[in-house]
C-alpha cells in the first residue's frame, strides 16, 4: 500500500505556471505508475498524465500536451507536475495517484486528498 499527499495548488493568472509536489510514503513506490488526474466543479474527474514506474514513459492527456511535464524520483518517492502557460480550463482540484501504467492513461488504485489549483482569466 502506498499513501499520497499533494502540494504546490494556488492561484496564478492565465499564462502563468506552477508545480505541483506529491509526496509518497512506503517502499514499494517504486513499483508503481504515478499519475495527476483533476476534478473541475461540476465535471467528472479526468486524467492529466501518467510516468510509468521507471519513469521512462508518459502519457498525457490532449488538453495539456506541450504545456504540462510530469516526472519522478523514485530515490525520493516524489512525482512532480510542471504546468505552464495556465489557462482558465485548468482550474480544479488536482489529485495524485499511484495505479498501473497504460498507454491510454493510468488505472488508479490509490489517491491524495487533492490540491487546488485556480487559473482566473
Amino acid at each position: 500500500q502506498v499513501q499520497v499527499v499533494e502540494s504546490g495548488g494556488g492561484l496564478v493568472q492565465a499564462g502563468g505556471s506552477l508545480r505541483l509536489s506529491c509526496a509518497a510514503s512506503g517502499r514499494t513506490f517504486s513499483t508503481y505508475a504515478m499519475g495527476w488526474f483533476r476534478q473541475a466543479p461540476g465535471k467528472e474527474r479526468q486524467f492529466v498524465a501518467t510516468i510509468s514506474r521507471s519513469g521512462t514513459s508518459t502519457v498525457y492527456a490532449d488538453s495539456v500536451k506541450g504545456r504540462f511535464t510530469i516526472s519522478r524520483d523514485n530515490a525520493k518517492n516524489t512525482v512532480l507536475l510542471q504546468m505552464n502557460s495556465l489557462k482558465p480550463e485548468d482550474t480544479a482540484v488536482y489529485y495524485c495517484a499511484a495505479g498501473s501504467y497504460s498507454t491510454q492513461g493510468m488505472i488508479p488504485r490509490y489517491w491524495g486528498q487533492g490540491t487546488q489549483v485556480t487559473s482566473p482569466q
